[in-house]
């Protein structure tokens, strides 16, 4: 079995690590805690971002704080005949849909949902559904948040499997 290359080393990692703690600092003061030239510094963002590694440098909003303090994993089946792309265009046009993935198992898509309250998911459930192409939909709402999304830990065991 090949092994793929690995996309980060140690530096990248603490590069990130120092990005995701402070993400308003600037690639000066990137070098001067890293103790690398800016040059370095700036040739690892763009490299890590061409790759893919970096996504965006936006700032991390948290939907509860804007209002929409109930989360709920909605599983959709959808017509096989109309396939995924039409579906995930709709689901696109639905602010409250934060993420779906097709999926393996009883369902076709599984999506992360949020709203104001439960009347409200009921509301954007609704609209989620009224789409010709979506069968059937199952959906857990979350009851509170142990681990929030992250991806440093991800990054800190990459750059540990570095040659």
């Amino acid at each position: 079995m090949d092994k793929l290359p690995n996309p980060i080393d140690v530096l990248d990692a603490r590069l990130i690590g120092l990005l995701a703690a402070e993400p308003r600092i600037g690639v000066l003061e990137c070098s001067r805690r890293l103790h690398v030239a800016r040059g370095t510094v700036q040739a690892r963002l763009d490299r890590l971002t061409e790759r893919g590694v970096i996504r965006g440098y936006g700032p991390e909003i948290d939907p509860a704080a804007l209002g929409y303090g109930v989360t709920a994993f909605v599983t959709l089946e959808i017509r096989q005949r109309f396939g995924h792309d039409p579906v995930a265009a709709h689901l696109a046009e639905i602010p409250e849909v934060l993420e779906a993935h097709t999926i393996t198992g009883s369902g076709d898509l599984m999506c992360r949902i949020v709203a104001r309250s439960n009347t409200d998911l009921q509301r954007v459930i609704d609209r989620v559904m009224g789409f010709d192409g979506i069968e059937r939909s199952s959906t857990i709402i979350a009851l509170a948040e142990q681990i929030p999304h992250r991806t440093l830990p991800l990054v800190t065991a990459a750059a540990r499997s570095s040659p």
